[in-house]
Formats: structure tokens, C-alpha cells, sequence
């Protein structure tokens, strides 16, 4: 398994066989990309170095926003996703490629603001067309048989 007929490694002293050989303990020479002080050898582009695996996985937040998005749960939602998508934006930036899930977060930024606008276009009509005055306006006149809460203690047959 030497390199030598006799089956013992070289001498020790005797010369390397290329300039930048480096002579290990076992009585080998090794060339230099192999020195355990040499720099690691830079991968080609594209390739990834053995043993550093990169943690590919979708930003939470991102998820969040889009569901958030979707869902509304009463405008509140709407706001959150906002909130959830430009942070999960800047998280998947700063990450350098380990996270995914950009298009979510954007996805959920749209709906986001979608469901805000629909807020904002909500409260302004109720506002012209008279609508959030009949939310509160109570009936009690008794002639339109309407049961209120102040008819129904004066005339407990109301229901």
C-alpha cells in the first residue's frame, strides 16, 4: 500500500515530488490543497460545499400574512397581514437564501391592503348613504308591532 516497492513509506528527508508538498506524519507526501493549515478550496458556482448543508425553509410570518390575508377576520386581519408581510419581506432579504416564501408575503401584503381599502370603502358608505344611523335607530312604535327592549318590559306579550 506504499509508494515504494519495498512496501515501506519514502525517507523522510527524501525530496517531495512537486514543490508545496507537504510531509504528513504517516511518512507521505501530500500535495498542498490537502495541508490541514491550507485554506478550503472555493467550490465551483453553483455547487455546494460538502458537509454545509443550507436550511431551505419558508418564512412563518409569510405563511401567516397569506392566511391572514385571505381570511379578514374582520378587517383586523387585514392589518396584521400587512404587519406579518413587509416583516416577513425583510426577514426572507436578510436571510441570505435560507428562507422561501417571498411570494407569500407579498400575496398577503395585496390582500392586506385589498381588505383594507374595502374597510375604508365600508365605513365611508355608511357614512353618505345613511346607513350607520339605521344601525342604531331603535323602533318602538307599538303600531308596527316592533318589540324592542322598551316595549317588551311595558307589554310582555310583545315577541
Amino acid at each position: 500500500m506504499s509508494d515504494t516497492p519495498s512496501g515501506e513509506p519514502p525517507h523522510p528527508h527524501s525530496a517531495p515530488p512537486a514543490p508545496g508538498w507537504w510531509l504528513a506524519s504517516d511518512g507521505r507526501y501530500y500535495p498542498p490543497e490537502q495541508a490541514p493549515w491550507a485554506p478550503p478550496v472555493p467550490s465551483p458556482p453553483g455547487y455546494q460545499p460538502y458537509g454545509v448543508p443550507l436550511a431551505h425553509g419558508t418564512n412563518g410570518l409569510a405563511i401567516a400574512s397569506l392566511v391572514l390575508g385571505i381570511i379578514w377576520i374582520y378587517w383586523i386581519g387585514s392589518v396584521l397581514a400587512l404587519v406579518f408581510g413587509y416583516v416577513a419581506r425583510r426577514q426572507i432579504d436578510a436571510s441570505g437564501g435560507r428562507q422561501t416564501g417571498r411570494g407569500m408575503a407579498t400575496a398577503g401584503i395585496v390582500l392586506g391592503w385589498i381588505g383594507v381599502a374595502a374597510f375604508v370603502l365600508t365605513v365611508a358608505a355608511l357614512f353618505v348613504f345613511g346607513g350607520w344611523d339605521a344601525l342604531y335607530e331603535v323602533d318602538s312604535d307599538p303600531v308596527n308591532g316592533v318589540c324592542d327592549g322598551e316595549r317588551y318590559w311595558q307589554d310582555p306579550d310583545c315577541v
